[in-house]
């Protein structure tokens, strides 16, 4: 089966939302083994709606619309489906009922608009909506498939969870089985390279990279009849790139960065400080993003001056003076003052120019300097990224973190 997703509405033309559905349900109907051809999406518009429906109709066996359900004159999904599809609307009293109901607990009145959204496609299977007004539907006939969802996320994820996935599930003979792993250190082009028959000639599984920023993902696939199937499809996939690649390989489970480092700290039972510059507090907002760091998260201090440096780091004054706040001494310092201060078993401290002022001939925008702090002693690491004052904080917490890992193991 291939299916097409179709958003329907004019804010999402005009930027004011970014359409995060078609994200979800493409992943969601990935692991259902069914493929997505095409994503559309189209405004409140009667006539041009129709135009791209038909199209779908044409080319695709299952089209799930976003949207277009609300209350109002241009809310058209509906109505629009409903005639290409030769149905009536009719109205559904326990859909009403359970619009009355939702919009009394709200302790707000019923617009008489609002029986709009009871009126569904006769014949239809009705999906109840249990974080909102507008139920969902969804119609068959002989060629197709045509399930209409919600267009807020909260009220289209609970629906296509609760309701639609179990009935696509009974749809579908084929599973789709995924592991994603992160990789750091390796650029995509570089994997490219290496591994240029692996991504291009694998079958079952298949292998995909993704690049994001300063990392790259692969996802690796496999068609099976169930879990347990793909799981051993992919696991000599997944051991040939460890073999080869090793440590590069951050997480085979789509973890973060900052949550396998919390992992790693917790089961090794030690405590991690870190003393931050030109990162301002991101390292350590990462880290305390993840549940579980209050074990393993002992302290963290933004000392962007070099009087903060000296005072609360111990860095000193001389070391300071003769080669710069951003240097290997003084990068080596903060993380061995923020150790001793906080008493913990291991620390990491940036220090860095992340523009877009403040370079110089000698040190230029983008120098960071990232040192890791343990009982066996310091190790620094010299960076010079490119881009803006964001990336190069993002770059700097990214290679921050994956120090720690390494250096953990």
């Amino acid at each position: 089966m291939n299916a097409e997703i179709l958003a329907v509405g004019t804010e999402l033309l005009l930027g004011q939302i970014v359409n995060t559905n078609a994200q979800y349900l493409s992943e969601q109907l990935a692991s259902l083994g069914i493929n997505v051809f095409y994503h559309e999406v189209v405004g409140d518009n009667k006539v041009r709606l129709t135009k791209t429906l038909h199209t779908a109709l044409d080319r695709s066996d299952i089209i799930i619309t976003t949207g277009g359900l609300g209350p109002t004159n241009d809310d058209l999904t509906k109505e629009v489906i409903a005639q290409a599809m030769g149905k009536k609307l009719v109205l559904d009293q326990t859909s009403l009922d359970r619009i009355t109901q939702y919009i009394k607990k709200l302790n707000i009145p019923m617009a008489k608009t609002n029986e709009k959204q009871a009126y569904l496609p006769e014949g239809c299977i009705i999906l109840p909506n249990d974080n909102g007004t507008a139920p969902g539907c969804i119609i068959e006939n002989d060629k197709n498939v045509v399930i209409m969802l919600p267009g807020p996320p909260r009220e289209m994820k609970l629906m296509f969870s609760s309701y639609v996935k179990p009935y696509l599930e009974r749809k579908s003979s084929t599973k789709l089985v995924s592991r994603v792993l992160r990789i750091f250190g390796i650029g995509e082009s570089e994997l490219a390279q290496r591994y240029m028959d692996l991504l291009e000639n694998s079958v079952n599984p298949t292998v995909a990279p993704y690049a994001k920023e300063g990392e790259v993902t692969l996802r690796i696939t496999a068609g099976c009849k169930d879990e347990q199937e793909g799981l051993a499809l992919i696991q000599p996939v997944i051991d040939k790139l460890k073999s080869e690649i090793g440590d590069f390989i951050y997480s085979c489970d789509d973890e973060l960065m900052e949550e396998v480092v919390v992992k790693k700290l917790a089961e090794k039972n030690m405590k991690l400080s870190c003393a931050e510059s030109c990162t301002g507090g991101m390292i350590a907002s990462l880290i305390t993003n993840v549940s579980g760091a209050s074990k393993v998260f002992e302290q963290g201090i933004v000392t962007y001056s070099n009087s903060a440096k000296m005072q609360y780091l111990n860095v000193n004054a001389k070391t300071l003076e003769k080669y710069g706040a951003v240097s290997e001494q003084t990068a080596r310092e903060m993380a061995l003052g923020i150790k001793n201060a906080s008493q913990s078993d291991i620390a990491v401290s940036v220090t860095g120019i992340a523009g877009p002022t403040g370079g110089t001939a000698e040190k230029k925008v983008g120098l960071v300097y990232i040192a890791v702090a343990d009982s066996d002693g310091v190790s620094v690491r010299e960076f010079n990224f490119t881009g803006s004052r964001d990336r190069v904080r993002r770059l700097s917490c990214l290679n921050a973190l994956d120090m720690v890992r390494r250096r953990i193991k």
